[in-house]
């Protein structure tokens, strides 16, 4: 390329160098430098530019291959988009159906262990209810057999069956306070269940958000106006 160069500046030379023909803006050049010059100009062109005609002559069909790879490139994009949010659909429901079956089950245990504390206190309760009556009927006969021994006896006995009473009451508080801190147990473990629901239904909430803003971003960057540009440049040769 650098002797077509510089063959074109010599005829620029030779030409501006040129004796010029009266009343007319010709000139005489020497013809067989002028042609010497030509022909090497042609000979140093190189076979590129063939090529660079073969490329101007097939722009159309390069760029409707262009255009369907772009399409391609489009709807593979729309697919892929496509299936990941199906798989997305789909994680979300299976998440949401594994946090429903967690907490239906946690429900169903603290309701159990609460049934069971309950049973239990109210079992213990009768249990102590029992005994008190059976000794309560114990001492009352005593007392009625002791009754017939010596006045002074009956008020001791009186006074012992006193003290008896006053351990049944106890018995009554002791069972009433069971039941009590069964119930007060059998909350808390509700609202402990109802916090851990809660806690996992808000991740799982949280996570939704996040997938379905990512999704979002992915469509809106596939519909936005450079989407197609951005992929594939079309060179105009016949601009060069």
């Amino acid at each position: 390329m650098y002797r077509v160069f510089e063959a074109l500046d010599e005829l620029v030379t030779i030409v501006e160098e040129a004796r010029g023909v009266p009343m007319t803006s010709s000139c005489v050049v020497p013809r067989g430098d002028v042609l010497e010059l030509l022909d090497d100009v042609r000979d140093a062109l190189p076979g590129e530019v063939d090529d660079a005609q073969d490329v101007l002559d097939k722009r159309d069909e390069l760029l409707e291959r262009a255009r369907g790879e772009a399409d391609s490139t489009v709807r593979s994009a729309k697919e892929e988009a496509e299936q990941t949010i199906a798989d997305a659909g789909a994680e979300a429901e299976r998440l949401l159906a594994e946090a429903h079956a967690r907490a239906e089950q946690l429900v169903a245990d603290a309701h159990a262990e609460a049934d069971r504390a309950v049973a239990a206190g109210q079992a213990e309760y009768q249990n102590l209810v029992d005994r008190s009556h059976a000794e309560s009927e114990r001492m009352i006969q005593a007392g009625r057999d002791a009754y017939d021994r010596a006045v002074e006896e009956g008020r001791h006995e009186q006074a012992r069956l006193v003290a008896q009473t006053e351990v049944v009451q106890a018995a009554h508080a002791e069972a009433a306070r069971i039941v009590d801190e069964a119930h007060a147990e059998a909350d808390r473990q509700r609202a402990d269940c109802d916090a851990y629901v809660d806690g996992k239904l808000a991740e799982f909430s949280e996570l939704l958000s996040t997938t379905l803003r990512t999704v979002d971003s992915g469509r809106n960057h596939l519909r936005g106006p450079g989407a197609l540009g951005g992929r594939s440049t079309v060179y105009d040769y016949q601009a060069h």
